[in-house]
């Protein structure tokens, strides 16, 4: 990533991409270091972590970037209410010290507040001003400079990172999903993080985030190989929960998503959960969670480029008897899109 934020393209002018291990934990641990190598093989750019209730998110890229030492780290994303700004100064560049030649993209975001009642952490009831705030601590703390930071939420006498980092540093990702955190985004961050958007919402996402400044469009792209038909009930199971969190309902409601949402979110307050799932119609699975053959990932993928994003980030969804084979063959064609 230059300075401006930019990971379009590598030094011989091929698009770089990404891939994301939060959605396989189902896999096992040891799982992720033989998909890591993999997607290093393949020519994948990165790899992505997600941090709730399962795996660390550094613990795992440390481990990896020795495994696949060409992939960039990233973090999609920490929670920022579970985590210091100094601790992850702190992680990130040690992630950085070992690994000077890559970047390290530390991804934030403001947790459901599901995630955050299962770790015994308050919803903010000011994300966007805490976000702002958080950047600002931690970009001073990443500096190597001595810091002393008065904020609403944060107060730090004299931290000073001991990590000595060369010319590399670690950048700052933003996990965005409404107008507000979109624009900051593009205001403070060298990124924006998009996720459970369909390719027809991104050209008014990166809208918003023009309207802030100019971070990098990065998103995560869902897609697995398979039959819908055999497929459905899965995808139907993870967008419900989302759909349950009231960020992701409105964005959903933005993206065209409206009736879907509101019939789900009614069945699911009456304890109906069969009624709750079917409400998620095929057009909207086949909008966020495709499934499809490889031609139709390489064709589903495309369309996010050409909506606007410049970094995309395979999310495989593991889904079918053989959650490995389907998770293989996703990344495969998801990789052949750019070949």
């Amino acid at each position: 990533m230059s300075a401006n934020g930019s990971t379009e393209a590598d030094s011989n002018g091929a698009r770089r991409f990404g891939l994301t291990v939060g959605s396989l934990g189902v896999l096992g641990s040891s799982a992720m270091i033989d998909i890591a190598q993999s997607a290093q093989a393949q020519g994948y750019s990165s790899v992505w972590t997600v941090e709730a209730t399962g795996t660390d998110a550094f613990s795992t890229l440390g481990a990896i970037c020795h495994a696949a030492p060409e992939l960039d780290l990233a973090t999609g994303i920490i929670p920022i209410q579970l985590r210091t700004p100094p601790l992850v100064a702190m992680t990130a560049a040690t992630l950085q010290w070992l690994r000077p030649d890559r970047d390290v993209l530390v991804g934030l975001g403001v947790s459901a507040p599901g995630i955050l009642r299962q770790h015994g952490a308050p919803a903010p009831d000011r994300p966007i001003a805490m976000m702002r705030e958080y950047v600002a601590l931690l970009r001073e703390c990443l500096s190597g400079e001595t810091v002393t930071f008065e904020g609403d939420f944060w107060q730090v006498r004299r931290f000073r990172l001991a990590v000595r980092l060369g010319e590399q540093r670690p950048k700052i990702v933003l996990a965005a999903l409404n107008p507000q955190m979109l624009r900051l985004a593009g205001e403070i961050a060298d990124g924006v993080l998009l996720n459970y958007v369909p390719a027809s919402h991104v050209p008014a996402a990166v809208s918003e985030v023009r309207a802030g400044g100019d971070a990098q469009i990065i998103c995560y792209v869902h897609a697995a190989a398979g039959e819908l038909e055999r497929s459905a009930r899965s995808a139907q199971r993870d967008l419900l929960n989302y759909v349950m969190a009231d960020g992701y309902a409105n964005a959903f409601r933005a993206a065209g998503f409206g009736d879907e949402v509101d019939e789900a979110r009614a069945r699911q307050s009456e304890r109906d959960r069969d009624g709750a799932l079917a409400a998620i119609s095929n057009d909207m699975i086949q909008a966020i969670d495709f499934v499809g053959t490889p031609a139709e990932i390489g064709e589903f993928t495309r369309a996010y480029v050409d909506a606007g994003v410049e970094y995309p980030v395979l999310m495989p969804l593991p889904w079918g008897d053989d959650r490995r084979a389907v998770t293989d063959e996703t990344m495969a064609a998801f990789a052949a899109a750019f070949g």
